[in-house]
């Protein structure tokens, strides 16, 4: 798998789904590059059956969020606070940031 552009802490906007979930934004909680994937906060809640691993573990059904492919994911501006596409901005000393496409801020 290719590097992703969206690091954990970043604030991701959904661009799939239906009407009910689209254009939810959230917290990037975990990346997985491997898989392609993150997990983003309250979206993609699914319910689970969990048993108690060891005395005082919750049980019973647990409410979490799973993982959503990076490509139905955009990220949003902090500047702008719009859903916007990253660009690469490279400095004279060979550093590199990732850039708004749309206002110019870095990130």
């Amino acid at each position: 798998m290719s590097k992703l552009h969206i690091k954990t802490g970043d604030i991701v906007m959904l661009r799939t789904g239906d009407k009910k979930d689209r254009k939810k934004t959230g917290k990037v909680l975990e990346v997985s590059p491997e898989e392609g994937k993150v997990i983003v906060e309250g979206i993609n809640k699914v319910k689970k059956h969990v048993k108690p691993r060891k005395a005082g573990d919750p049980s019973g059904i647990i409410e979490t969020e799973s993982a959503v492919y990076v490509s139905k994911v955009q990220l949003v501006c902090p500047k702008c606070n719009k859903p916007t596409r990253v660009g690469a901005k490279l400095y004279e000393d060979g550093k590199k940031d990732r850039q708004c496409k749309k206002c110019g801020e870095t990130f």
